[in-house]
This record gives structure tokens, sequence and C-alpha cells, in this order.
């Protein structure tokens, strides 16, 4: 026959905390000189220890105010076109509202210019867009070929163009295929 399981008494008051000697607060204070932290906190003050009670020491301790972090603004995640949308667009049922052409252009210029188009789309209250940045070549001794064709992909994943778009996607053949992509742009709030 099993015996019944003894249930705590839970309105008893909890045990206190065994308070530190000087000996083990001294290699406390030791080892956490010689840790780094992950991250840098601001740094609590330090409570003056004028009573050898660990009550009161204890209740001190708890008293020093520590601040939180200011919490950083969210940047909107990325959102895949959905496919009733991007059939539409494949299809020609649902209309691009501007195209973006960027061959030709170096680097620095394709971001400044890709940026104030999606600025102008998202102000204009614009819903899709297309930005080409063409195929690139393919294989050869120049490896650096097609750059904008991956670059964009990576812009348009970073935080100013994330406030911008809602999402992107590559483009259907008929627009371009790998040459190209389908933008969504997020709505400007009143």
């Amino acid at each position: 026959m099993k015996r019944p399981a003894s249930i705590p008494d839970l309105s008893a008051p909890s045990r206190r905390r065994r308070a530190l000697s000087e000996e083990e607060r001294a290699l406390w204070e030791s080892v956490a000189k010689q840790v780094k932290p992950l991250r840098k906190r601001a740094a609590a003050a330090k409570a003056p220890v004028t009573t050898s009670d660990p009550v009161t020491h204890h209740v001190a301790a708890k008293q020093v105010p520590v601040k939180a972090p200011a919490p950083r603004p969210q940047v909107p995640p990325l959102a895949p076109i959905g496919r009733r949308d991007r059939a539409k667009l494949s299809r020609g049922r649902q209309e691009i509202d501007a195209r973006l052409d960027l061959h030709g252009m170096t680097q620095m210029r394709a971001h400044r210019v890709l940026f104030a188009f999606l600025q102008r789309a998202h102000h204009d209250g614009l819903t899709f867009v297309l930005v080409i940045t063409g195929k690139g070549k393919v294989g050869g001794l120049e490896s650096e070929r097609g750059v904008l064709r991956r670059q964009v992909p990576e812009w348009l994943s970073l935080p100013e163009f994330r406030s911008l778009i809602v999402g992107f996607e590559e483009a259907h053949i008929g627009h371009g295929g790998e040459g190209a992509l389908y933008v969504r742009v997020r709505r400007a709030r009143a």
C-alpha cells in the first residue's frame, strides 16, 4: 500500500538565506573581478555595509535601484509576398505601380537610388514595385558580375529598408526572372 505524499505547508514563512561570512564574501568578490560580462550593464551602486546583521544587509541590497536599458524601436519583420498576389503579378492581373532599373550602376549609387525610390513609393502609397537588378554574367573569370543581383536582397533586409517594405521575392520570368524582384511597399501610416 502506498503512502500518501505529504503536501508542503505553503503558508509557513519561507526559509531565510544564510548570510555570507567575510571569507566567503572576499572569495566571491575576487571571482567576480576576474569574470568578463557578456553584455555591458549599468553599474549598480554598491551599498555600503555598516551593520553585521545579515537581515538588514539583505534588505539594503534589494533597495538599490537598477536601471533597465531603454527598449529599442522594433523594426518590422519581412514577410513573403502572398501566393495569390504573386500569381496576380505574374499573370498581369495585378498592376506593378512603378519600376526601377539598376543596370550599370555602381553599388553606392544603386543603394542611394533604391532607397530614394522606395521612400517615394512608400510616400506615394504604391503597393507593388519592380526592381530590376540584371542577371549578371554567370561563370567566367569575372566573379564580380551580378553584384547588384546579390546585394539588393541583402539591402532590402536591412532595418532602414524594412521600415519601407513588407517583403520581396524573385520576379516571374516575364518580368525579368532571376534579374528582378517584386517588392511590396509598406503602407504609410496616417
